[in-house]
């Protein structure tokens, strides 16, 4: 069943509560005024609505691995507490066989998918890069490797000399089969000069995407929002998104990460609220709405925000991971990963249906709703 958002007196959220009945799509200015209200309760029951007629009560996730082959990194951007350069203390490189010495230590059976990023780290070949993927394939030849952002693969072009679309192809013979979402921050030049993002520019970025998405490579996006940007600079970038899908209809799901401080210690203050948390959420999944899944990432957000976010639009709880890292070198307060059970739970808890799914959104199992009894 679908609810019918709230009716009240304030008529510009009446105006766009009627668009999004009539499945009509919203504009900048209705992006930007969902951002300026309080109505937190419409918003959410409107992004619900969206939700449910894309996704019903399901809501997926999938067991997988994060793993991080470098930390080394070319690029300064403001707001990464990941990086390091070569020389400096904690910096690392691993081979194949150390990376694999790791997996094999902490993969289970029912691990599907790896999720594979890292720094640009100048010192090292393209075809370092390449082997890393080669290397686990071969060892893991049934975990699907979901590996390097739309950055990462800009930065091989410049240090193979190759384009593009031969990146992806050498990475795709290596064992590649989607891209991960990452590198997009904010979807604004003005942005990323401020912010130092010295790596893939705004066209760059698109570009990457669009090339994947030509050789049938499936891949996902997202946006670090909470730190300088305007809420109409986040508005144009979910537009910016939009108008790609339209063209090449080739994103899986969007990701909107919630900016974390520099250190664990830093306050509340120094954090999103889950207001805008929530806000964020619901208006991704209004603005986008030729996206199948809105992700609520846990790992920024929490836990039991997550399980709240299920009723603002969002249809994917993402994955098990077992260790992340460049959240919580930023200062996440969050667990390092979940169980399958945990997530499970999570979104029962929520009143939704469990669907674990592979990387591609293919359902491997619907779990039963949770009972009322004792």
């Amino acid at each position: 069943m679908i609810l019918t958002p709230t009716r009240h007196a304030d008529p510009r959220m009446a105006e766009i509560a009627d668009k999004v009945e009539r499945g009509e799509r919203l504009t900048l200015e209705d992006g930007v005024y969902l951002y300026q209200s309080d109505d937190i309760l419409t918003l959410g029951q409107l992004a619900n609505l969206a939700n449910m007629r894309k996704n019903g009560n399901k809501v997926y996730f999938i067991e997988n691995m994060s793993l991080y082959f470098t930390n080394v990194c070319e690029a300064h951007c403001a707001f990464c507490s990941f990086r390091r350069d070569a020389d400096a203390e904690g910096a690392y490189t691993l081979s194949g066989e150390e990376m694999i010495a790791y997996v094999d230590q902490h993969i289970h059976p029912e691990v599907r998918e790896f999720h594979i990023v890292g720094g640009h780290n100048p010192n090292v070949p393209f075809q370092y890069y390449v082997d890393s993927l080669k290397t686990l394939k071969e060892r893991y030849p049934q975990v699907t490797l979901k590996a390097y952002t739309a950055a990462e693969i800009d930065f091989f072009t410049r240090i193979s000399g190759l384009s593009i679309k031969e990146v992806l192809t050498t990475l795709v013979d290596a064992g590649l089969e989607s891209l991960t979402g990452g590198g997009a921050e904010i979807l604004s030049d003005e942005y990323r000069k401020k912010m130092r993002v010295d790596k893939a520019g705004v066209d760059r970025y698109l570009e990457v995407h669009r090339t994947a998405h030509q050789l049938g490579i499936k891949t996902h996006t997202t946006m670090l929002y909470g730190s300088i940007e305007t809420h109409e600079d986040r508005i144009r970038h979910l537009i910016k998104v939009r108008e790609l899908q339209d063209e090449t209809n080739g994103f899986l799901v969007f990701i909107p990460l919630s900016m974390q401080p520099k250190s664990p210690k830093a306050g509340i203050k120094r954090r999103n609220s889950a207001y805008e948390d929530l806000k964020t959420i619901a208006i991704s999944r209004l603005m986008l709405d030729n996206i199948q899944h809105i992700k609520a990432y846990f790992i920024n957000i929490g836990t039991q925000l997550t399980q709240m976010a299920l009723t603002f639009g969002a249809s994917d709880a993402h994955g098990t991971i077992v260790k992340e890292r460049i959240s919580h070198a930023a200062g996440a307060l969050t667990p390092e990963g979940l169980t399958r059970d945990e997530l499970i739970w999570l979104i029962q808890g929520a009143g939704r249906i469990p669907v674990e799914r592979d990387t591609f959104y293919n359902e491997i199992k619907v779990y039963e709703p949770k009972s009322n009894k004792k």
